[in-house]
C-alpha cells in the first residue's frame, strides 16, 4: 500500500472488522424475535411508523412484482403489526438489503445494546489498527448495508470497548447500492481525500470492484477461518497489522 498517499480509510463491517457468525448468528435472531414487540411497543413512535409506511412501500412494490410477499393487512393496528413482521421476517429470509428493513433492524438492537442483552464482536486486531491510524492521521469511515444507527451502537458495544471515537463518518445503503461505483464516488467526496488517496476494505469483491472503479485503493480481507476468496486483483489481507504497520 501507498502509506503516504493513504490519508482515508473506508472499512466493511461484515467478515471485515466484525465476525459473520456474529451477525447472522445473534444480530438477526435477535431482531426476528423481538421484532414484533418492539413494534408493538413503539408504534406510535413517528421514526417507527415511518419504518413501517416504507416497509409498506416496498411491499406494494414486491406485489406488483410478482415477488409473493406475505399478505399485508391494514383492518386493525393489529393486524398491520403482524403483516409488517411477517414482511420482515421475509425479507430477512431472502437477505434483501432493504434500506427500511435495516432502518427498523437498527432500532430493535439499539434495544438490546441498551439493555446489555448485546454486546457486539470485532476482531482482536481492529482496535489496535484504529488506534494505529489515528496516530498517522489517517481518517476512517465505515460503509455497511446495516443502518448508520446499527453501525453506531455496534461500534459503541464492541467487546473491546467503545471505538466510536476513532471513527469519522458512518454510510449505508440511503448513499447506495454497495456494487455501485456511484456510492463510492459521492463517499470519497464526503471523506475530504481525492478517491486515490480512500483505501476501501472488505471481504466482497464485487464492492471492492466498484470502489476501484471509483478511483480508491482496495483490499481484499480474507480472514482465516472464512473461504479464501478470489483476488480478481485486489490486494488481499488477512489482517489489519499488515495495514500501515
Amino acid at each position: 500500500m501507498a502509506e503516504r498517499q493513504t490519508r482515508a480509510i473506508l472499512l466493511d463491517i461484515e467478515g471485515t472488522t466484525t465476525p459473520v457468525e456474529f451477525v447472522y448468528e445473534v444480530l438477526f435472531p435477535f431482531a426476528r424475535r423481538h421484532v414484533r414487540d418492539f413494534l408493538g411497543q413503539h408504534q406510535r413512535s413517528d421514526a417507527v411508523r415511518a419504518d413501517i409506511e416504507a416497509l409498506k412501500a416496498e411491499h406494494r412494490a414486491d406485489t406488483e412484482a410478482g415477488r409473493e410477499p406475505p399478505a399485508w393487512r391494514d383492518e386493525s393496528a393489529d393486524s398491520q403489526l403482524e403483516s409488517a413482521t411477517a414482511y420482515v421476517h421475509w425479507l430477512m429470509d431472502q437477505d434483501r438489503k432493504s434500506t427500511a428493513l435495516k432502518s427498523l433492524q437498527g432500532k430493535v438492537w439499539e434495544s438490546g445494546y441498551l439493555s446489555g442483552q448485546l454486546r457486539a464482536q470485532v476482531y482482536a486486531d481492529v482496535p489496535t489498527a484504529f488506534e494505529r491510524w489515528r496516530g498517522q492521521r489517517r481518517s476512517i469511515h465505515i460503509f455497511s448495508s446495516g443502518s448508520v444507527l446499527a453501525q453506531k451502537l455496534l461500534f459503541a458495544h464492541t467487546n473491546e470497548g467503545d471505538l466510536t471515537g476513532y471513527i469519522g463518518g458512518y454510510f449505508d445503503t440511503t448513499t447506495g447500492a454497495k456494487a455501485e461505483r456511484s456510492s463510492y464516488e459521492s463517499i470519497g467526496a464526503a471523506t475530504g481525500a481525492e478517491a486515490s488517496e480512500v483505501l476501501f476494505v472488505s471481504d466482497v469483491t464485487a464492492e471492492l470492484d466498484a470502489a476501484r472503479a471509483a478511483g480508491m485503493r482496495t483490499a481484499l480481507c480474507a480472514r482465516p477461518g472464512r473461504p479464501e476468496p478470489e483476488s480478481q486483483g485486489h490486494t488481499v489481507i488477512h489482517t489489519f497489522d499488515v495495514l500501515f504497520p
